[in-house]
């Protein structure tokens, strides 16, 4: 039976380039050095005003064809993961189908998971080919919560990052990918959200867990995130090391979805897990949302801290709430 392998990764960031210093010439008042400590970030990319992610991804995904000598009429499939479309309709997958020159025979869908988006895509990857409808997929994530940002908003500005990452999920006869779990619980759906802009009247529409203190779109409950996240993924990490009968001193790396700084040292402390087998990777782009993980694992493959042939998890958690992890294999190789 045919598996998916992650192939290559290209990452792409706006041009515009915010910095922890740009921010405190704009609000002198803001204890940036504070928000640093707490949150590990020191700067992040900012989508233009009329640049989409789209726009990203379709930049992150040429970038791949060239540097990896790829033919777009070889794709079969194309996963496209986001929270800030284009439109309410279309599906931005279509529209990048035919910016990027893929076939018409092509597969193209949308999914909106944000921040547990990367490993349910390559969940649906795994799945695409095991079943042998797509043998090479590009799964691409691509995140402008800038848009939902108010400049004043301290909170949220200071934390996100736009981005885009596009990974080649290919077929192959190795099994590199397993154990996937996924949760869901939707009662945690006020305490990251946009209300506004859906179908949804807004006299219907949910409303923010706790007083709303910036006027962004976007509203984050920060206290309630952590204490979602230190509950609900030790649990997680626990029942796949169980399900698949795999020790946890043999895990070389839990590759988990880079929040903020205070949220994995505090995973870190719950898992009991030493630093050096949780990289922090988010200092120099912030949160960006679903592409967090593929920027991670690009990282790591970069600077040679991602060994072939062992046994890592990765794990998404975040808005919605929506959760999932796996075990990976990295086989791929320049």
């Amino acid at each position: 039976m045919p598996h998916a392998s992650l192939g290559p990764i290209a990452v792409h960031f706006p041009e515009r380039l915010e910095t922890n210093a740009d921010l405190q010439l704009e609000f002198p008042e803001w204890n940036l050095p504070q928000i640093a400590t707490k949150t590990g970030i020191e700067q992040r990319y900012i989508a233009a005003e009329g640049e989409t992610a789209s726009d990203l991804a379709t930049a992150a995904t040429e970038k791949l064809f060239r540097e990896h000598n790829i033919d777009p009429a070889s794709i079969d499939f194309l996963l496209y993961c986001t929270q800030t479309p284009d439109y309410p309709l279309p599906t931005t997958a279509c529209l990048l189908q035919d910016r990027l020159g893929l076939r018409t025979s092509c597969g193209a869908l949308d999914f909106n998971l944000g921040c547990s988006g990367f490993v349910y895509g390559l969940a649906m990857a795994e799945g695409l080919i095991q079943s042998r409808a797509a043998k090479r997929i590009l799964l691409v994530t691509s995140e402008t919560y800038s848009k939902y940002i108010d400049p004043s908003d301290r909170s949220l500005r200071t934390i996100f990052g736009d981005a885009a990452a596009v990974t080649l999920v290919e077929s192959s006869e190795e099994q590199t990918l397993w154990g996937f779990q996924f949760g869901t619980d939707g009662s945690g759906a006020d305490t990251l959200m946009v209300a506004d802009g859906g179908a949804r009247l807004p006299a219907d529409a949910l409303s923010p867990r706790h007083r709303k203190r910036w006027p962004s779109r976007l509203y984050m409950d920060g206290p309630s995130l952590i204490n979602f996240t230190v509950e609900s993924i030790p649990r997680l990490v626990e029942d796949i090391l169980a399900e698949n009968n795999v020790d946890r001193s043999s895990i070389n790396l839990f590759l988990m979805h880079q929040a903020t700084r205070k949220m994995l040292e505090q995973l870190q402390l719950r898992m009991d897990v030493d630093e050096t087998k949780m990289p922090i990777e988010l200092a120099d782009c912030g949160n960006t949302v679903s592409s967090t993980i593929p920027i991670l694992i690009e990282r790591m493959r970069r600077t040679k801290r991602l060994h072939t042939d062992t046994t890592n998890m990765l794990i998404g958690f975040g808005v919605g709430w929506s959760w999932a992890g796996c075990l990976w294999k990295d086989t791929y190789s320049e």
